[in-house]
């Protein structure tokens, strides 16, 4: 790397840095003072204006230092990605304990683990878990409510009956309806929602393809309706005094902030939308798709419980300590993951 493209990089990071710590427009000196002693003030304020000429920093003021803009952070994130691989959090065989000690409850697990997230954090920690893929069918019932209506009724071992009402494309009639239920019934019932869902409807579904339209199309309509019953649910956790951030000394940001958390639907979109399968993922800015959360960040990492996957993560302010969270939520995804592996207890560190 060029020194010239390597010192913007480091006056970059020494801007979001100080920003992170201090929430007020970082001026050069302060940045010559506490951390870019080796440049020349007049090298400095010429490297902060081509930061600003990139879009990744701005200055509020005329008079005033900068603050860094969302691409300013998103280049961060850049930066920092070889500090943070190399970081661990040094508590990991707290969460091995808490996960084997309540193996028979992952929800309870999952529980204390995100209590601890926001206690170490001090922001507000979620886990999105699926609603009912851990559950298994007890019976399974399809009625027609009209010539293209269909009413699916799940009936669950913990004693939970799930209905779910789809329009189809197709017409049938109630005699073809209780074949193709019975022929469905015999092979799903007793096994786990998650695995009707994501194997056997597809196997099934491929065996039948061309060969029977009519069993092939109600085969997806039941698709959907185990779909939607294993949609995810988020849990919060945290403690009043993340409350106590700058960022929430406005009204409007606590309202804002307030929003986004009620909107399970859009952070499940999101999650799902931009999990490409990375130990953690950030959300920002333009992500949200809604300019009132620019503010705001969403680090999450993916989980599996029992080959059942889920998100972990935090929802905070974009100013916040990128290296400690991202590290926490990364390394406490991939505990979950390897300690409850194939049910079994994992002690490889």
């Amino acid at each position: 790397m060029k020194k010239n493209i390597k010192r913007l990089d480091d006056t970059l990071k020494s801007v979001i840095d100080e920003f992170t710590k201090s929430c007020e427009p970082v001026s050069s000196r302060i940045l010559c003072e506490n951390y870019m002693g080796h440049v020349s003030p007049a090298t400095l304020r010429i490297d902060l204006t081509k930061l600003e000429q990139q879009n990744y920093i701005l200055q509020p003021h005329t008079s005033a230092g900068r603050i860094p803009t969302i691409n300013g952070y998103r280049k961060y994130l850049e930066i920092i990605k070889d500090e943070v691989n190399d970081m661990k959090y040094d508590k990991i065989d707290v969460l091995r304990q808490i996960l084997i000690r309540n193996y028979k409850d992952t929800q309870l697990a999952l529980h204390y683990i995100k209590q601890i997230l926001a206690n170490e954090s001090d922001q507000l920690s979620f886990v999105a878990e699926p609603e009912v893929s851990n559950d298994y069918l007890s019976d399974l019932q399809v009625f027609q409510i009209s010539p293209r209506k269909l009413i699916f009724i799940l009936s669950l071992d913990s004693g939970l009956d799930k209905t779910v009402i789809l329009n189809c494309d197709y017409d049938v009639n109630d005699i073809q309806l209780k074949k193709m239920v019975n022929f469905v019934r015999e092979d799903l019932i007793g096994e786990r929602i998650f695995d009707i869902s994501h194997r056997y409807l597809n196997e099934m579904s491929e065996m039948v393809k061309k060969s029977n339209f009519l069993l092939e199309q109600f085969l997806q309509e039941l698709h959907k309706a185990f779909t939607s019953i294993t949609d995810y649910y988020i849990q919060f956790d945290g403690k009043i005094s993340f409350l106590e951030q700058p960022e929430f000394d406005n009204k409007m940001n606590v309202m804002n902030f307030m929003t986004l958390v009620q909107r399970q639907d859009i952070l499940i979109k999101m999650m799902r939308n931009n999990d490409r399968n990375e130990e953690y993922n950030v959300l920002m800015g333009e992500d949200f798709g809604d300019g009132s959360w620019y503010d705001f960040a969403v680090i999450y990492a993916r989980y599996e419980v029992f080959d059942i996957p889920g998100y972990l993560g935090m929802v905070c302010p974009v100013r916040n300590d990128f290296r400690k969270n991202i590290t926490m939520i990364r390394d406490f995804a991939k505990t979950i993951t390897q300690t409850t592996k194939q049910g079994i207890v994992t002690i490889n560190k």
